[in-house]
């Protein structure tokens, strides 16, 4: 079972894509920048120059083209989508704004606002911009309705969120996978009474939906009720044995209420139905290190770290195993390679120019 990560408050971050431009031939000895400044300027080149990962230069091709007094049509646009390439994201939301002045029914502009808007904090001002253009049914640079769907749970807009989301999975939006997929996201963003009571929505819908009683045992478990965990991943397993989240998820419930055993049976079962999974070995570590196994946890740590070499909980599991084993040496060395990776892992403030 993936860890559900803290994110009350945050916002999704929905980036362009950068791509590498490779000059050769009678472009040697320049700067990429200035081979592609040296382009004719007009809207399609300052369009493939944000494309291709050059906003900076359609920035500079733009106040050209102001300059000039250019009457090319989309600047504002254009202009809204290099600052937005740049992250400077209140620069993009006065552009955006000046595109849709000088024409409503620029779509694109719409949806790019209302997703600057939602970066911005301002999810109950993105909402018209973003229902306009779902209603238009253009991806752009993401899908409208996903974004939408954020800024009605971020407004307490729990139902129209779940139509949000049925709209983009093309579910019915009264179906038991509209409540399910809704409750997932909510859980996301750690709404846990609401996504709770969608999730039991679902099953009161279809008792046989899938993955619903392992929804209901995260959401518990979230909520550190782990009686209530239990019980809802055995009902899951039950219904659907070859899930090896569920096991995963059981071996980290049972783990949590001390019932080693248990952990150890399930978590074993899981590695079984996914042996390329780290979160199973890296659990069983932990499990043998709590039954006082230091050899078995080396063991289940070490083929983890194999999978994945840059988890710093295998690396901190690893440290306490060695020390239990009276390997000082070996320990430290883990150790020091968890609060490496660990430092480098965290988030970094962004800032909103």
């Amino acid at each position: 079972m993936r860890r559900i990560p803290s994110s009350r408050g945050l916002h999704l971050v929905v980036c362009l894509a950068v791509a590498s431009l490779f000059l050769c031939g009678s472009t040697e000895g320049q700067s990429t920048s200035e081979a592609v400044s040296a382009q004719p300027v007009s809207a399609a080149g300052i369009q493939h120059n944000i494309d291709t990962g050059h906003p900076d230069v359609a920035l500079k091709q733009i106040a050209t083209l102001r300059a000039e007094r250019s009457a090319t049509p989309g600047l504002n646009r254009l202009e809204g989508l290099a600052d937005y390439a740049l992250n400077n994201l209140r620069a993009a939301d006065g552009a955006f704004a000046a595109a849709l002045a000088e024409d409503l029914h620029d779509s694109e502009a719409a949806q790019m606002r209302g997703l600057t808007l939602f970066r911005l904090g301002r999810p109950a001002d993105a909402i018209p911009l973003l229902e306009s253009a779902s209603k238009q049914g253009s991806l752009g640079k993401a899908d409208p309705n996903y974004i939408l769907a954020l800024c009605y749970m971020d407004t307490r807009r729990y139902d129209d969120a779940r139509r949000a989301f049925a709209a983009q999975y093309g579910f019915a939006s009264d179906s038991a996978p509209a409540y399910l997929i809704a409750a997932r996201m909510l859980l996301r963003r750690e709404y846990l009474p609401v996504s709770q009571s969608f999730a039991q929505k679902a099953l009161e819908i279809n008792p046989n939906i899938p993955l619903a009683h392992e929804l209901l045992g995260e959401i518990a478990l979230a909520g550190n009720h782990l009686d209530d965990a239990i019980a809802e991943l055995e009902k899951e397993k039950a219904a659907n044995p070859l899930e090896p989240s569920v096991y995963e998820g059981l071996g980290d419930a049972y783990n949590r209420a001390a019932k080693y055993d248990d952990a150890q049976r399930n978590l074993q079962a899981a590695v079984l139905l996914e042996p390329n999974a780290t979160g199973p070995y890296i659990s069983l570590g932990k499990t043998m290190l709590k039954k006082g196994d230091a050899v078995a946890a080396v063991t289940y740590l070490q083929h983890a770290d194999q999978l994945d070499p840059d988890n710093f909980r295998t690396h901190s599991l690893l440290g306490q195993a060695y020390r239990a084993m009276g390997r000082p040496e070996d320990a430290s060395r883990e150790t020091a390679t968890a609060q490496r990776l660990q430092a480098a892992s965290e988030p970094k403030i962004e800032t909103m120019h």
